[in-house]
């Protein structure tokens, strides 16, 4: 399994029956693949859906139905279409029980770097800052390192997405939760220890007695 996979398995079990859930653009969109037998959650799309699902190999792309990202989606049936000052009203007014977002910087207060490189064009900061600051669980879903360098480091030095901390990290390596006391780890990744994650991340990581192994298939 590659480690956005991982990832996102990881990431779908932590969705509970009937949350209502918004997934940002790219590796969180595949948590919809992953859910746990059983468990049915609403997705919402910030750019105007309730009731999106993943496009199935076989069924034919609607041309004007895409996720956030622009990709073509599906929708379950009871699905809701709406405008996008109806759909930030969801999100602003709390009513979204989890936001997964990728992430290019995490910091050991939890804070969240996702929307902007500087020197690189920025389309628009989309709805990552409202996302961080209304949902009401967020999860940052990314890779462990890039080009082999921490992106869970000491303090951001790219542009903060929100002042709140986020509620958990989940990468290929690890599932980190910020804490009032800091970063603590607890799980690792299959095939990985502890003392791996360590020298993988720049932020000090507290280690309880009890890490466990991620409960995911590879």
């Amino acid at each position: 399994m590659d480690s956005k996979a991982l990832i996102a398995q990881r990431v779908a079990q932590e969705l509970v029956d009937g949350d209502l859930v918004n997934l940002g653009i790219g590796l969180p969109t595949l948590v919809t693949t992953y859910l746990p037998e059983g468990i049915r959650v609403f997705f919402q799309s910030e750019n105007g859906l309730i009731g999106m699902q993943a496009l199935s190999e076989k069924a034919a792309a609607f041309e004007d139905l895409t996720d956030a990202g622009g990709t073509p989606a599906s929708f379950i049936p009871g699905a809701a279409a709406f405008d996008s000052i109806a759909s930030f009203g969801f999100i602003r007014g709390g009513h979204l029980d989890v936001t997964v977002l990728g992430g290019l910087q995490v910091d050991e207060g939890g804070q969240l770097a996702n929307w902007m490189v500087p020197g690189k064009m920025v389309p628009g900061m989309g709805g990552a800052m409202d996302l961080v600051t209304g949902a009401k669980k967020v999860i940052v879903a990314m890779t462990h390192t890039a080009k082999g360098a921490p992106k869970i480091i000491k303090k951001c030095n790219l542009p903060l997405t929100s002042v709140r901390r986020v509620d958990l990290i989940v990468t290929d390596m690890a599932v980190i939760e910020p804490t009032e006391d800091g970063l603590v780890l607890r799980e690792v990744a299959p095939e990985m220890s502890i003392d791996d994650v360590k020298a993988a991340t720049e932020a000090t990581l507290l280690i309880p007695d009890d890490v466990k192994q991620m409960p995911v298939r590879i």
